[in-house]
């Protein structure tokens, strides 16, 4: 898994990128109460704004952490704002992205390393 210096997480799976956001976010942020997601098919660029989130204490984005297509959309955190809070990088991520670039993901964190950043 790897990590964003915006809380990010990214796993790859398969031929696509699984990115939602870290627990370390979700406490900073709250109960999330409200999820805008992309829609699939989207190309985005990195660092582009494609998920709006509101929680209790503020609104935020998630910006795309590296270049591709939206390939599918968590449902069920639509639906289910919450899930962000109770399984961060389980049941709670956001979005899947096929890259266009695969290597855009080598320069960012491994665990130890966003351990380290959020310390």
């Amino acid at each position: 898994m790897k990590y964003t210096e915006e809380h990010e997480w990214l796993r790859p799976e398969a031929d696509v990128i699984v990115v939602g956001i870290t627990a370390h976010a979700t406490t900073q942020l709250g109960d999330i109460v409200f999820v805008e997601l992309p829609e699939v098919g989207t190309k985005v660029a990195k660092n582009e704004e494609v998920v709006v989130i509101e929680s209790v204490k503020a609104a935020s984005d998630i910006l795309a952490p590296i270049d591709g297509e939206i390939v599918e959309v968590n449902t069920d955190l639509a639906d289910t704002p919450a899930l962000a809070n109770e399984d961060a990088t389980g049941a709670g991520w956001f979005f899947k992205i096929r890259p266009s670039d695969v290597s855009q993901i080598d320069g960012l964190m491994d665990e130890a390393a966003y351990n380290a950043f959020i310390a």
